[in-house]
């Protein structure tokens, strides 16, 4: 485990950075009666979920981000795969609920997934790797959900 020197204003700027950039994309882009309308797997968890999970994996994405820059710094190859899978993450929802586009939500969750293990393997801080394990389970979930709602529609 590496020893940092803890900044709380960045640890804020990182929290509120991403979580509020996730929440505004959620309350401007709104599933709708588009995503009512699909069929949906068995596995679809009641929609009132999403947004305690979102926020928690939220502050966890920050916690690893805000780490990473402070141990390896902002132009490391760690930061910039976190800050390629934040684009991603934060493409998914315009792409899936706002165009309608369930297979290019698909293709761009496994992208996510994927450079979230590549960060995963190249971030040298242990607690960054850790704050990413909740999230990579939930972007296989994530992953399998979409999927299956490709197959179905």
């Amino acid at each position: 485990m590496s020893s940092i020197k803890v900044r709380p204003p960045l640890l804020a700027f990182f929290v509120i950075g991403v979580v509020g950039v996730g929440f505004a994309i959620g309350l401007t882009i709104r599933p709708g009666a588009w995503y009512e309308s699909l069929e949906k797997p068995f596995f679809t968890p009641p929609n009132w979920v999403f947004g305690p999970v979102w926020t928690v994996v939220y502050v966890l994405i920050a916690i690893a981000g805000w780490r990473v820059a402070l141990s390896e710094g902002f132009s490391s190859a760690a930061f910039r795969l976190w800050g390629l899978q934040m684009v991603l993450n934060w493409a998914w929802t315009p792409i899936f609920f706002g165009a309608h586009s369930i297979s290019l939500g698909l293709v761009t969750i496994l992208s996510l997934s994927t450079v979230a293990i590549f960060f995963m393997a190249k971030a040298r801080d242990r607690w960054a790797f850790w704050c990413f394990a909740p999230y990579l389970v939930w972007l296989c979930y994530a992953s399998a959900l979409n999927a299956a709602i490709q197959a179905l529609n």
